[in-house]
């Protein structure tokens, strides 16, 4: 475990308790001669000029500092995905599933990683491409999902899917969700897929209102490749991480396979997965 000498800080905008933390937090990092790199959000809110952009930002850092909710954390997590930097994840939001460590254990467990203590959790991303006419028009990585949805008329949308040379169905629905294991307790949760251990490997393939009430989520190993057809005249969305958007077309064909690339997410010692599960979702205790 190399040594904690600089460390980025990557902070949510217009949040009311960002102030006063980011300024006890650089101040610190400064008593103990860690150095430090300041995305815009953060600079702004210590009151200083200098800061570094998002692709700049991991440069020469041995950890990132997120403080925030998990949106901030997936963008983060897109930025050094595959550095091997891990992410110490504050969350400062409500629901936080991945940023798991708490404001008032911040110090705490800020100290135990100054001192090689943490403990890390590797979470693989999934990448996606769109290929149109047979050429490749974009290509994503997510950490949480690959998302497509319907565009703006309330029609439901056409997609044939297929996992490696096997076809799966004809969904007739809202939309259809590629969710890895870290995101099984984002939207597709929410559309009624399951919830999956982090070091399984697999994607979960989660239909959302479909028109066939038995098209059901439907789990496939990870090394599968996911092509999804776009059909029908209304062409959809494509949402990765819920921050990136990419209009689609009648004969798109949306690719999606794991990825190399991994995240390093610090976990706190006491909280498993299972006890975020119980926190997050209100599941009863023994």
């Amino acid at each position: 475990m190399r040594q904690i000498k600089t460390v980025g800080i990557i902070s949510k905008p217009n949040m009311a308790r960002a102030a006063e933390i980011v300024c006890g937090l650089l101040a610190w990092l400064d008593e103990r001669g860690v150095g430090y790199r300041c995305d815009q959000h953060t600079a702004a809110y210590a009151g200083k000029d200098k800061f570094f952009s998002r692709d700049q930002l991991p440069i020469g850092a041995d950890l990132v500092i997120v403080l925030g909710g998990d949106g901030t954390l997936l963008s983060g997590a897109r930025v050094v995905a595959g550095l091997g930097i891990p992410l110490f994840a504050v969350n400062l939001g409500h629901l936080g599933f991945l940023t798991a460590i708490r404001v008032e254990d911040l110090y705490p467990e800020l100290e135990r990683a100054l001192r090689g203590e943490h403990r890390i959790g590797v979470r693989r991303m999934v990448d996606c491409e769109i290929v149109r006419s047979q050429t490749t028009i974009g290509s994503y990585s997510a950490l949480n999902d690959v998302v497509i949805t319907k565009s703006e008329l309330a029609r439901m949308i056409d997609l044939d899917t297929h996992v490696d040379a096997h076809f799966v169905a004809a969904y007739k629905a809202d939309g259809l969700i590629i969710a890895t294991p870290t995101g099984s307790t984002a939207y597709s949760l929410s559309a009624g897929g399951p919830v999956i251990f982090p070091s399984v490997n697999a994607f979960c393939i989660t239909p959302i209102c479909p028109h066939m009430l038995t098209n059901r989520p439907v789990i496939v190993p990870g090394n599968s490749v996911i092509q999804i057809f776009i059909q029908g005249e209304e062409g959809p969305y494509l949402t990765i991480d819920g921050q990136i958007g990419k209009p689609l077309s009648k004969g798109d064909v949306v690719i999606c396979r794991s990825s190399p690339k991994t995240i390093r997410l610090i976990r706190p010692p006491k909280m498993l997965f299972f006890d975020v599960l119980r926190e997050k979702l209100k599941w009863g205790e023994r």
